[in-house]
């Protein structure tokens, strides 16, 4: 088993910083209405299918789509075939995909020695029984392998649960019930962290239909912030204490937010100090930055880990947690530990399917060293595109953590809700993000939004560079200043 990283080069946070900082104060460089006019003429000649579907879709689905990542302007794309470094649409049209289902498929979409064996799965046993399958015991040992801090797993049905089971363990382990979430950060949709998504300061603003008592126990603290993460753990140990610091280990939101490389161990030992548990949340980075994760690429220690779609290489049915012996204890099932144990459950919890797909994408992984590979493909991606935006001196930032790669065209993320300029910048730069995304998708690349990009081992240098003449085609577009 190897313990090899995709991260080459650490980014140079300070100077992000200070680059982001520079992009909200440059008055949006962004298309046209001409050419996205002319975007939309595209879209309207060469995805009539897709077009048709989203009309069906919107009859019947509130808002036509069913993922946040469908979206598109003007219409979602119609996918029906995925395969290594690319997506096809129901038009024909090929995409190079950089969004990787949100981020599990590091080895590239569909990839065939899996796909077989979930194929023989399905043949004999069929995806779910209810009762105990051998992949279960093979997932979790493999998992404890590639990060030993890892001594017991619990297999859930995605990210959101895995995340409301570890708050939940927390809770009960350590007697306390506060918790603090780092500003920006997603960690799910469950009640009690639906705060301060996405822009941090901005508390329970996207809390719609979730009673304020939820959010009780929640608090957030900015980016980055030492001093304000021991002012809230010290407010905390006033008021009966913090049951757990949850963070993702590159930053909010994927490193939207990029933390200095000692930031994790700062946090951990605070966590310590106040006696509070310390959950990283690895539902990307869990096997994306390498088969250690990022507690691994770190060294330090979490209590708890979230995992997430990465768990099952993309296959459904797909999350869980894991940590040490105590802790993990919690979870112990049964129909005899009624009031002893954490809830937790789910008919299709840690199912034959997933299970089988997760071991065998890992063994993967690991054989073919796709992290690395991925992330290789990463830096030449974020090389590329800093070339470009010297080339047509565009105010863009760009920087990556191996095969997370980050683009802020708009920099809306990193609005402060403490500027009085605040609401009247979000409309413009939320509209760009928009914008830069469905330009970027006819011109033949998918992402994340426009602003963030996963690469995978399918990437070759071929791909990358067909890549980046997509981004080139959008990008010598921009109006001059």
């Amino acid at each position: 088993m190897t313990s090899r990283y995709g991260i080459t080069q650490y980014p140079d946070v300070p100077a992000i910083q200070a680059q982001l900082k520079e992009l909200i104060s440059t008055p949006v460089r962004t298309l046209t209405k001409e050419q996205l006019e002319a975007y939309h003429a595209w879209y309207a000649e060469h995805t009539s299918a897709s077009r048709a579907a989203a009309a069906e879709a919107e009859a019947v689905i509130p808002g036509g789509v069913q993922h946040n990542l469908a979206l598109n302007d003007p219409w979602p794309l119609d996918i029906v075939e995925a395969g290594g470094p690319y997506l096809h649409d129901a038009d024909g049209n090929r995409y190079v995909d950089f969004l990787q289902a949100g981020g599990p498929t590091v080895l590239g979409s569909n990839y065939e020695p899996v796909r077989e064996k979930v194929i023989e799965l399905l043949a004999s046993c069929g995806p779910v029984t209810g009762m105990l399958h051998s992949s279960e015991i093979a997932l979790a040992r493999l998992i404890h392998d590639f990060m030993p801090n890892v001594h017991k797993f619990r297999m859930l049905g995605s990210g959101t649960e895995a995340v409301m089971a570890a708050i939940r363990a927390a809770r009960a382990f350590t007697g306390k019930q506060n918790i603090i979430k780092i500003g920006g950060a997603y960690h799910g949709w469950s009640d009690q962290v639906v705060y301060g998504l996405r822009i941090p300061g901005t508390g329970s603003l996207e809390a719609a239909g979730i009673p304020q008592g939820a959010l009780a126990g929640t608090a957030e603290t900015l980016p980055n912030d030492l001093e304000m993460l021991r002012a809230k753990l010290a407010a905390n140990a006033e008021d009966g204490g913090t049951a757990a610091v949850i963070l993702e280990p590159v930053g909010p939101e994927s490193g939207s937010y990029p933390v200095p490389r000692d930031f994790n161990a700062a946090v951990r030992e605070m966590c310590d100090e106040f006696g509070a548990l310390l959950v990283f949340d690895e539902v990307v980075t869990g096997f994306r930055l390498g088969m250690g994760g990022a507690q691994g690429y770190y060294n330090v220690t979490p209590d708890l880990t979230v995992f997430g779609k990465c768990v099952a290489g993309g296959y459904p049915g797909a999350g869980g947690v894991g940590g040490g012996e105590q802790v993990m204890a919690v979870f112990a099932g049964g129909l005899t530990a009624a009031g002893q144990r954490v809830l937790t459950g789910g008919t299709l919890s840690a199912n034959p399917l997933s299970c089988t797909a997760g071991y065998h994408t890992l063994l993967e992984m690991d054989r073919m060293d796709a992290p690395v590979k991925a992330g290789r493909a990463g830096d030449r991606l974020r090389d590329g595109l800093a070339r470009l935006i010297r080339r047509y001196d565009l105010p863009y930032v760009t920087y990556n953590f191996g095969s997370i790669v980050h683009l802020h065209t708009s920099g809306v993320l990193h609005l402060s809700l403490s500027d009085p300029e605040f609401f009247n910048e979000l409309g413009p730069r939320l509209d760009m993000l928009g914008q830069m995304s469905m330009a970027f998708a006819a011109e033949g690349v998918i992402t994340l939004a426009g602003s963030r990009m996963y690469t995978s081992m399918a990437d070759t240098d071929e791909v990358i560079d067909d890549a980046l003449a997509s981004f080139e085609r959008v990008f010598e577009k921009i109006p001059p200043v």
